[in-house]
């Protein structure tokens, strides 16, 4: 059986013992029904792996101690800053949890002409909060020990403004494709549509900023969830450590 990875955000030390939060122990515990002795790997955004054994289990609550740590840098090289349309349910959480996977390390929702959620304050906060989980359980799958920026939802323009780095915008009618790119260093973005894509106002009034570049990705038009996997797959392909 494979080992459980489980993010505990908090200090670990070795030789010491620490409590599951009540995420882990639901997941553990209840989920897994791992029982004293059981074996885990922790992580809490350090870097590091911490091997650690489940010492006591009570009713609520389950102590653990920290037998060993690991330094395990699973980060790409190349820093990516994903923009991505906010979408319906199920497909933004898919691209979330791609992106997670593939590297990504800054993941902004955009509000865009297209977009068909709508989010007032307390939505948006619930939202987030849940779209955090999923990039949470996608570090603890994929073997990542750092956990990737979410931040809070902004509009196009406004997460424009402060894109500093090369970005990339996927445009079917754009005139070039991703591999004439040269980066100018490994900080890149890129801006992915919700359903729908990006209007055609959208992409002129961004790539009016000299640092985003307009390309076309492939004769067909994708979902926005494939164009996510399939963009984010292919900057590591070209730039990253995909084939590594």
């Amino acid at each position: 059986m494979r080992i459980p990875r489980i993010y505990l955000p908090q200090q670990l030390f070795i030789n010491q013992t620490s409590e599951l939060d009540e995420r882990a122990f639901q997941h553990c515990i209840r989920v897994l029904r791992l029982k004293q002795g059981a074996q885990l790997i922790c992580f809490n955004g350090d870097g590091c792996e911490y091997f650690a054994s489940i010492e006591t289990i009570n009713k609520k609550s389950a102590v653990i101690n920290i037998n060993e740590i690991i330094e395990n840098n699973t980060e790409s090289g190349l820093n990516i800053h994903l923009g991505l349309g906010i979408s319906k349910g199920e497909r933004m959480e898919f691209a979330i949890q791609k992106a997670v996977e593939l590297g990504v390390d800054e993941i902004t929702p955009l509000f865009t002409e297209h977009c068909v959620v709508n989010l007032d304050e307390k939505r948006s906060l619930k939202r987030t909060q849940h779209w955090q989980g999923i990039v949470i359980s996608a570090c603890e799958q994929s073997g990542r020990n750092t956990i990737p920026v979410l931040n809070n939802p902004l509009t196009l323009k406004q997460w424009a403004g402060t894109i500093e780095s090369q970005c990339l915008v996927l445009d079917p009618l754009a005139d070039s494709s991703m591999k004439v790119i040269q980066p100018e260093n490994k900080n890149m973005a890129l801006v992915i549509g919700p359903e729908g894509g990006l209007s055609s106002a959208e992409i002129s009034e961004i790539n009016l900023k000299p640092n985003f570049h307009p390309v076309k990705f492939g004769p067909r038009i994708l979902r926005t969830e494939t164009a996510a996997v399939a963009a984010i797959t292919a900057m590591q392909l070209l730039w990253g450590d995909l084939l590594e």
